[in-house]
């Protein structure tokens, strides 16, 4: 259908035309490419001319030479027009990417506005509200479930350090229980070495009547 409005006058698609555009360009740069591979040739074979009859033929060399320049001139005009094709396929690739990317960015912009179209400043501040108190009463909720225990009782400071101080007492008299069974009077050094003289004396005296009276049983 576009290609019919085309033909008779119509609105093009400007996407079409762009593309259009660039392929028609870049086909011309390729023509003009051969024609320079050819002219290119062409001055080789005529540098190779002037060359062979520079002694032995005068006016052929003279000839050569003057299509040699003819063949650089047109070469010269060729890189000229393939520069200008070349700057004008940059230029309509650079304008078709500015487009396309002012057509996103405008779909983004008319996405965002749809987005906040139903949104206000007051609204906004208001759920916020709305979400911080929330929050509050879920807090204060979490914390009551976690303490359990503490439901029902009434805790009574006076009586929490009475029953502390009690326990610090047993403890303390646990502390200094051994500490009171020590006994206070000690037995001197000497006496104690006297003692374990007599002692050894004793079990030295009744080990030698035992040995005795196993002799007299053997007999």
């Amino acid at each position: 259908m576009s290609g019919w409005m085309s033909y008779f006058g119509g609105r093009k698609d400007p996407k079409q035309t762009t593309r259009e555009a660039i392929v028609g360009l870049r086909q011309q740069l390729q023509m003009l490419e051969k024609k320079e591979e050819y002219l290119l040739k062409k001055i080789d074979e005529e540098l190779k001319k002037a060359k062979a009859n520079a002694i032995s033929n005068k006016p052929a060399a003279t000839a050569a030479l003057r299509r040699k320049k003819q063949h650089e001139q047109e070469l010269d005009r060729l890189s000229g027009t393939r520069l200008t094709l070349e700057t004008q396929v940059n230029a309509i690739e650079s304008a078709n990417i500015n487009a396309t990317t002012m057509e996103a960015m405008k779909k983004g912009a008319d996405a965002l506005k749809t987005i906040h179209g139903g949104l206000t400043m007051d609204r906004v501040d208001a759920t916020m509200d709305s979400i911080r108190e929330q929050m509050e009463i879920t807090n204060e909720i979490s914390e009551a479930i976690s303490n359990p225990t503490n439901v029902g009782l009434e805790l009574d400071d006076e009586e929490l350090k009475a029953e502390l101080a009690e326990l610090e007492a047993e403890k303390l008299d646990e502390v200094l229980m051994p500490a009171a069974r020590v006994p206070t009077h000690l037995p001197a050094a000497p006496e104690l070495a006297a003692e374990s003289r007599k002692k050894a004396e004793q079990e030295s005296e009744e080990e030698r009547e035992l040995r005795e009276l196993q002799k007299q049983l053997a007999l």
